[in-house]
């Protein structure tokens, strides 16, 4: 979490789950933004819902970890055709430790789409 901008922070959770996150800010500053869920699109045949089901389904595990996301293999691209929708925000999921951070709105979804990870 703490590398350059656009690289893959990948860490193991509860022993079992991995979880995929986008590094965002300059290096040494820790920010990035955990992937909960994707809408497959091509080649992926697993549930996307969940992080530890997302990572699951597209084969990420640590070895992805400081991958940086403008490789060929493992990349977030622009899609070509994109469709106008309504982006939601509400508080994040599975955070209760966090204290006042737990009710901030830094959870972001399309609004009606079926592959949003659930509460």
């Amino acid at each position: 979490m703490f590398g350059p901008p656009g690289f893959a922070y990948v860490y193991l959770i509860y022993g079992m789950y991995h979880c995929f996150n986008v590094v965002t800010d300059s290096a040494g500053i820790g920010a990035a933004v955990l992937i909960r869920a994707v809408e497959p699109i091509a080649n992926i045949t697993g549930r996307t819902q969940g992080p530890g089901l997302l990572c699951k389904a597209m084969g990420l595990d640590r070895q992805h970890d400081k991958h940086d996301l403008l490789s060929d293999h493992l990349f977030i691209a622009r899609a070509e055709h994109a469709i106008p929708q309504s982006i939601i925000e509400t508080p994040r999921i599975g955070v209760h430790y966090a204290k006042e951070w737990a009710l901030k709105p830094l959870r972001f979804y399309i609004e009606g789409n079926a592959f949003v990870s659930k509460p």
